[in-house]
């Protein structure tokens, strides 16, 4: 039997607990104090809340982020120091140069999960043969893009049909849109660059859906990719998908 510790207790997490493959238990979970009742509650002495991570005296096979850029900031070094594995789905804290560095050089090891978008393979393939150009575009409904920057920049009350409402870098973006640019991130980190990523957000009433669309070009030749997926019930930020990586990672440990 594997066992994780998950970090964190929101509407991502709750999709991973549901969904954890037979094989990997939770062991620990980093959670708020008012978090801990709740996960006593649910699973007894199978699984122990923490406030931090370091407050566990054993190994996990894994630690899972599923929380935030800030719980990877506040906590990603600690856990690799350890040379523990750590996963993470908020690719946007990468964005943050110094602390990008200060994980890659950690002593444990440090995965960072394909969440809401497919294709990196394909990109990080198109990058050894000449990657050139990735234009990112994410469209979502007006609801999904609720108490971010995107409140500042568009009404979102107002808008009646699709529309761009950004247009940037996708170290840009995942500063300015933590809890919705992360798909943003992790095409980055897989091809040219923060910088040289270039990405487009969009605001569409006509779409219940999270779609994202990847065009890459270069010496290799080019790529189109188009996903569209649901968002969490629990979280419209969220793609259903970004949950599904985090399964698939836990999953991925029954199979060494």
């Amino acid at each position: 039997m594997k066992k994780i510790m998950l970090i964190g207790y929101g509407a991502m997490a709750q999709a991973v607990i549901e969904r954890l493959p037979e094989g990997v238990t939770i062991g620990w979970i980093v959670a708020r104090t008012h978090h801990h009742a709740a996960i006593r509650t649910r699973f007894g002495d199978r699984a122990r809340p923490l406030l931090l991570p370091q407050d566990c005296a054993e190994t996990p096979d894994l630690v899972l982020e599923c929380a935030s850029q800030q719980a990877v900031a506040q906590y990603g070094e600690a856990v690799l120091h350890r040379g523990w594995h750590l996963a993470i789905i908020s690719t946007g804290a990468l964005a943050d140069s110094a602390l990008e560095q200060r994980l890659r050089h950690a002593d444990g090891r440090l995965t960072l999960l394909s969440g809401a978008v497919a294709g990196i393979d394909g990109l990080a393939a198109a990058k050894e043969g000449g990657l050139e150009q990735v234009v990112y575009r994410s469209r979502k409904s007006p609801a999904s893009w609720r108490g971010s920057y995107a409140e500042t920049l568009i009404d979102l009350n107002a808008i009646r049909e699709a529309q761009i409402f950004f247009e940037g870098s996708a170290r840009e973006a995942a500063r300015l849109f933590p809890a919705n640019a992360n798909v943003a991130a992790t095409i980055a980190l897989g091809g040219v660059g923060m910088d040289a990523t270039r990405v487009q957000l969009m605001a569409d009433p006509a779409t219940q859906r999270n779609t994202h669309t990847l065009h890459a070009s270069g010496l290799f030749g080019e790529l189109r990719l188009e996903l569209s997926g649901l968002p969490l019930a629990d979280n419209p930020k969220t793609s259903t998908l970004a949950a599904l990586s985090a399964v698939r990672a836990c999953r991925e440990l029954t199979q060494r």
